[in-house]
């Protein structure tokens, strides 16, 4: 299978990996020591990538010459072998062993890591009318397998699988604030667009004296036992990474201008108690 793969490697390389064909986004291998990315990493890498194995590198390959002519500097081009070792997320049956390209970066004195028996997490999509190839989806789409990665990895899958799952956010629709009958009083609720059209909606409750309190509800209700979303969550990852830096001013067209300026208080309230989507 291997020398067959070779044979053609032109083919192969063009059909798995358009996107290593464009120097910006040529693939990487993680270093040796393992680093384990942020959770909205690891979400962003889930999202965009239907095929998740954990796979041991079985052979190595260089590509040298016309193939690997678009390669950035300090980078050097393999064709990788591997043995899938557990199939984490796929859209259907996978081989046993799988090949890819990717591109690695060479160390300080010029040469290439060894990747033979690597055990690596891969984030791949199928390669159409190649069942035994997968395309890396983005620059770090190959890292070293760790047991934390893993089980995060398997944790986000989990969460984005979930019949509840919480959808993407589009934009923001209404919000207003009405307030209370003592001065300080009052309760802000902003609406969230969905790509699904699935309702979410945030709240935000000033009380005389008390810090600012706010929650997330999923549904056209906002309950009591609606709070913030934990850290490291799915939803927090939707509304961390997702929601606009500033509410928009269409949102709170039809509000007092005081209100709409409480809302637009209490919206970057609700952005700086998520805090930074860091990627």
């Amino acid at each position: 299978m291997f020398r067959t793969c070779l044979i053609s490697l032109s083919a192969a390389i063009a059909a798995a990996s358009p996107h290593l064909l464009t120097s910006a986004e040529a693939q990487t291998v993680a270093q040796p020591a393992t680093i384990i990315p942020r959770y909205a990493e690891v979400a962003d890498l889930v999202l965009d990538s239907p095929v998740l194995l954990d796979a041991q590198i079985r052979s190595a390959a260089r590509i040298k010459g016309a193939e690997a002519a678009n390669v950035t500097a300090g980078r050097v081009r393999y064709y990788i072998e591997a043995d899938v070792l557990a199939l984490i997320r796929a859209p259907g049956a996978m081989p046993t062993r799988v090949g890819y390209v990717v591109d690695v970066p060479v160390d300080a004195r010029g040469k290439a890591p060894k990747l033979n028996k690597r055990r690596v997490l891969l984030f791949a999509r199928p390669v159409t009318g190649q069942a035994a190839m997968v395309q890396l989806t983005t620059l770090d789409s190959q890292h070293d397998w760790s047991p934390d990665l893993d089980a995060l990895v398997r944790r986000v899958v989990q969460e984005v699988v979930a019949p509840d799952a919480p959808p993407a956010i589009s934009g923001l629709g209404n919000a207003f604030h009405v307030p209370g009958t003592l001065p300080g009083e009052g309760e802000t609720q902003i609406f969230v667009q969905t790509a699904t059209g699935a309702p979410i909606s945030l709240s935000i409750l000033r009380r005389p004296g008390e810090q600012r309190r706010w929650a997330v509800a999923l549904g056209e209700v906002v309950d009591d036992a609606a709070a913030p979303p934990p850290r490291d969550t799915l939803l927090w990852y939707r509304l961390a990474c997702g929601l606009p830096r500033a509410l928009p001013r269409a949102s709170t067209e039809s509000e007092e201008p005081a209100n709409a300026a409480i809302a637009r208080e209490d919206y970057a309230f609700v952005l700086q108690q998520l805090g930074a989507c860091r990627r």
